[in-house]
């Protein structure tokens, strides 16, 4: 068997395994729009905006966890729309990630984009908000942009002290071994790996991919409880 096979075999499972990522994470954008909705709910009332009127729309949002729940993905588009207009910072925010969620619902990826772009550019909403929205377009945009410039998208939240390391540093390491820099790659899946508040399911998979571009990162593996 040459030398050559082998390399060839060794590069075709790493393709594999990046278009396997890329497409898992695409469907994991779609989950959890009625949580995220309720949580932000939450925030909105109880940390920056307890006026009278934003305490309505607080409790519209409540409403559009209840429609989604019944199925009533058009009644809950017609609350949201409205609430994008809300002149609260947060109530909006949340309204145009509820959009885009249902965006992502229905198939229009295009939509969706363009309501995480609005979010990612708006300098009115919080930072967390922003930065999410950034994370979303960029796992949405991810096939087709160039690796260095997902990598210069991604450079301040793809570090240990951003809370989006998780996901920020998973696609920056994707993006790494796109442009053939597997060593970069390799060390910072390890580092993923290592870090206790990067999500577990990211933990694990960064395990298997520093792994494949020659980095132990078995260390990082939980141990099971003492009986």
């Amino acid at each position: 068997m040459s030398e050559t096979f082998v390399r060839e075999v060794d590069e075709n499972l790493r393709r594999d395994r990046l278009r396997d990522f890329v497409r898992d994470k695409a469907g994991l954008l779609i989950a959890g729009l009625v949580l995220f909705l309720a949580i932000c709910g939450g925030l909105i009332y109880w940390h920056q905006y307890r006026g009278q009127h934003v305490e309505g729309e607080v409790e519209q949002l409540a409403q559009v966890n209840v429609r989604l729940d019944a199925g009533d993905t058009k009644g809950a588009a017609q609350q949201l729309g409205d609430l994008s207009n809300s002149n609260s910072d947060a109530v909006r925010g949340a309204a145009q990630f509820g959009l885009a969620s249902i965006a992502l619902r229905q198939g229009d990826s295009k939509q969706a984009l363009a309501k995480y772009r609005d979010i990612a550019a708006d300098t009115g909403l919080p930072d967390s908000f922003r930065n999410l929205a950034l994370i979303r377009q960029t796992a949405l945009e991810f096939d087709s942009m160039q690796p260095q410039a997902v990598i210069a998208r991604l450079q301040p939240l793809a570090t240990p002290s951003s809370p989006w390391f998780g996901s920020a540093g998973e696609m920056t390491a994707i993006a790494l071994a796109k442009l053939g820099k597997t060593d970069q790659a390799g060390r910072l899946f390890a580092q993923l790996a290592r870090d206790k508040d990067v999500p577990d399911g990211i933990r694990a998979r960064s395990i298997q991919m520093a792994s494949t571009f020659g980095v132990d990162a078995s260390d990082a593996m939980p141990t099971a409880p003492a009986q």
